[in-house]
C-alpha cells in the first residue's frame, strides 16, 4: 500500500489539472452558448441535443476518437497526451451546465424581465444584474454534476497517454494488485466528493445571498488546486524524464527497471503506463515520452505495415533504420529477449486433441474458443495467422492479459494468444503450439527512446547497461513474480530483484 501511495500526488497532480482544465474549457463554451441558447429555440434544440448526443458516446470511446481527428487535423497539434483528454472531457462537461443554464435562464419569471426592460436596461445590464444572480444556484448546480463527471472520466486518460489516477487502476487490474485499483479509486472519489463539498457550498451561497461564503469557499477550492499541483511545478537542477509502458506486467516491470536507473543518475522520473501499442510509439515520437520498451515486430507489422517475416536481427535493423528516418527515434538495442505472441493451450487438453502446431489447430479451430489480449484481434499479426492458417474459431472474446489466463484455466477459452516471455506458459504447464510456416514475425524486446532523447549522450549512457543484458529466462521469472497469486511482488520490486541480477552479471568482454 506504500508504494501506491507514493505515486498518489504526483497522479494527483495531473488529474487536477486535467479535469479542472476541461471544466473550465467547458464553462468558457457553456455559458455563453446557455445564453445565446436561451434567447433563441432554434440554437437550443441543436446545441442541447449535440451536447446530449456527446453522453450516448461511452468517454473510453469519445477519448479514444480524438486521436485519428488531431492526426487528420495536423498542424504540429499533438494526438496524444493531455489536448486530447482535454477536449473529450471538455465535451462531457458541457451537457449539465448548458441544460442548467437554458433551463435556469428560460425559468425566470416573466416580470422580473419586463421590470427589467421597463427601467431601461439594456440586454448586457438585464443579464448580468438581474437574470445572472436568479439562475446562478442553478447554474451551479450543473457545474457540480460536469465536475464529478469530469473528474471520474478523466481516470479513463491513461489510454491516451495523458497521466491520471487511472494510471494506478489500470495497472491495478493487469497486475491483480487489489492495492492499486482500490489507492486510484479512493483518490479519485475524494478527490471528486471533495471538490463537489466546496461547489455546494459556493451553490448555498450564492442562493442565500452570502457574499462571505462564496468568497471563502472559492478561495479554498484555489488553495486546494495550487496544493494538489505542487508535485508536478518545474523542479530545479533535476531534469524531467517520462517513461512509458503498455498494458501488461513486463510492461510495467520494465518501466521501473528503466526509471530507477534515470532516477539513480539524478533525473526526475515520472510515468505513463497503460498505453496501447500505437498510442505508446506515437507518444514517443512525439516526445510526449521518452523511453520505453517496445517489441520488434509490433513496430514491423502495425507503425511499418510490413506483412513478410524475415530473420529476428533484420527485422531489429529494419526498425532501427525506419524509426530514425522517418521519426527520428533511436532504438538502443535489444534488451536480450524476444517476446512474441504465441497460441497456448493446456497441456492435456492440447495432447487430447493431438495439437502441436497452427496447422493441426486449423483443423479443429470451429470447435473452439479463443482467448485473446484486448487489442490483438485488431492487429495485423492476427491477420497474418489466420490467413496463413484459415483460422476460424467458434467464438473469439478480449480479456485484459491477466484475465486472458485465467479464461484458459477455467474452460472459457481453449486457445489464448499468450506471450512468449510470460512466466505463467511453464508455471501453468501450458503448450505452445509451432508456427511450421512462420506467420509470427520475431519480437525482440527493443529499447527505443525519443528523438530529443537519442542526442542525450548521458541519458542514453546510463540506459546502455540494459542492451542484451536480460534473457528471456529471466525476463519470465520476473514476469511470474508480478503475475502469479501466492507471494505476489509489485512491479517495482520484480524490477529491483531484476537489477540486481543484471549488475551481478558478468561483464560482457
Amino acid at each position: 500500500m506504500t508504494g501506491a501511495l507514493a505515486r498518489v500526488p504526483d497522479l494527483l497532480a495531473a488529474h487536477v489539472l486535467l479535469s479542472f482544465s476541461a471544466l473550465a474549457l467547458g464553462l468558457i463554451v457553456a455559458l455563453p452558448l446557455g445564453v445565446w441558447s436561451a434567447r433563441h429555440p432554434a440554437v437550443a434544440r441543436v446545441a442541447l441535443g449535440l451536447a446530449s448526443l456527446v453522453q450516448t458516446i461511452p468517454a473510453l470511446a469519445l477519448l479514444a476518437l480524438f486521436y485519428p481527428l488531431l492526426l487528420a487535423v495536423g498542424g504540429g497539434l499533438p494526438a496524444l497526451g493531455f489536448l486530447p483528454a482535454l477536449m473529450a472531457l471538455a465535451l462531457y462537461a458541457l451537457l449539465p451546465i448548458l441544460r442548467n443554464a437554458v433551463t435556469g435562464l428560460l425559468g425566470l419569471d416573466p416580470a422580473v424581465i419586463e421590470a427589467a426592460d421597463g427601467v431601461g436596461m439594456t440586454p448586457w445590464q438585464r443579464l448580468r444584474w438581474v437574470e445572472a444572480p436568479l439562475v446562478a444556484p442553478i447554474v451551479m448546480a450543473g457545474i457540480r454534476t460536469a465536475a464529478v463527471w469530469t473528474i471520474g472520466a478523466a481516470t479513463l486518460s491513461t489510454t491516451v497517454g495523458a497521466a491520471s489516477l487511472g494510471d494506478l487502476i489500470f495497472a491495478g487490474l493487469q497486475t491483480q494488485n487489489w492495492n492499486l485499483v482500490l489507492t486510484g479509486c479512493l483518490a479519485s472519489a475524494a478527490l471528486a466528493l471533495g471538490v463537489d463539498l466546496l461547489l455546494g457550498l459556493i451553490e448555498r451561497g450564492l442562493a442565500r445571498r452570502r457574499r462571505w461564503q462564496v468568497r471563502g469557499a472559492l478561495i479554498a477550492l484555489a488553495a486546494a488546486v495550487l496544493v494538489a499541483l505542487m508535485p508536478i511545478l518545474p523542479s530545479v537542477g533535476r531534469p524531467t524524464v517520462t517513461v512509458g509502458a503498455k498494458g501488461f506486467s513486463e510492461q510495467y516491470i520494465l518501466a521501473r527497471l528503466i526509471g530507477d536507473r534515470l532516477n539513480a543518475a539524478g533525473y526526475r522520473v515520472r510515468y505513463r503506463e497503460g498505453l496501447g501499442s500505437a498510442v505508446a510509439f506515437g507518444a514517443l515520437a512525439g516526445g510526449d515520452i521518452d523511453v520505453y520498451v517496445d517489441y520488434s515486430g509490433t513496430v514491423w507489422t502495425n507503425q511499418m505495415g510490413r506483412t513478410d517475416a524475415p530473420e529476428r536481427a533484420d527485422i531489429v535493423r529494419g526498425v532501427r533504420d525506419w524509426a530514425a528516418r522517418e521519426h527520428g527515434v533511436g532504438l538502443l538495442g535489444s534488451l536480450g529477449f524476444e517476446n512474441a505472441y504465441a497460441f497456448a493451450m493446456k497441456a492435456e487438453r492440447a495432447r487430447d486433441l493431438g495439437l502441436r502446431s497452427l496447422i493441426d489447430l486449423s483443423r479443429m479451430a470451429p470447435r473452439l474458443a479463443f482467448g485473446t489480449d484486448v487489442e490483438f484481434l485488431e492487429r495485423p499479426e492476427w491477420r497474418a495467422v489466420r490467413g496463413t492458417y484459415d483460422l476460424r474459431f467458434a467464438r473469439a472474446n478480449a480479456y485484459h492479459p491477466t484475465f486472458m489466463y485465467r479464461a484458459l484455466a477455467s474452460g472459457r477459452a481453449d486457445v489464448i494468444s499468450a506471450f512468449s516471455s510470460d512466466g505463467r506458459i511453464a508455471a501453468d504447464r501450458l503448450t505452445v503450439l509451432t508456427d511450421p510456416r512462420g506467420a509470427i514475425p520475431g519480437y525482440d524486446a527493443v529499447l527505443m527512446v525519443s528523438p530529443a532523447r537519442v542526442r542525450d549522450a548521458r541519458f542514453v549512457r546510463v540506459l546502455a547497461p540494459l542492451i542484451g543484458a536480460i534473457p528471456v529466462e529471466r525476463m519470465r521469472e520476473a514476469n511470474l513474480m508480478v503475475d502469479r497469486d501466492a507471494d505476489k511482488r509489485t512491479p517495482a520490486e520484480a524490477a529491483r530483484w531484476l537489477a540486481d541480477r543484471i549488475d551481478a552479471a558478468p561483464a560482457a568482454p
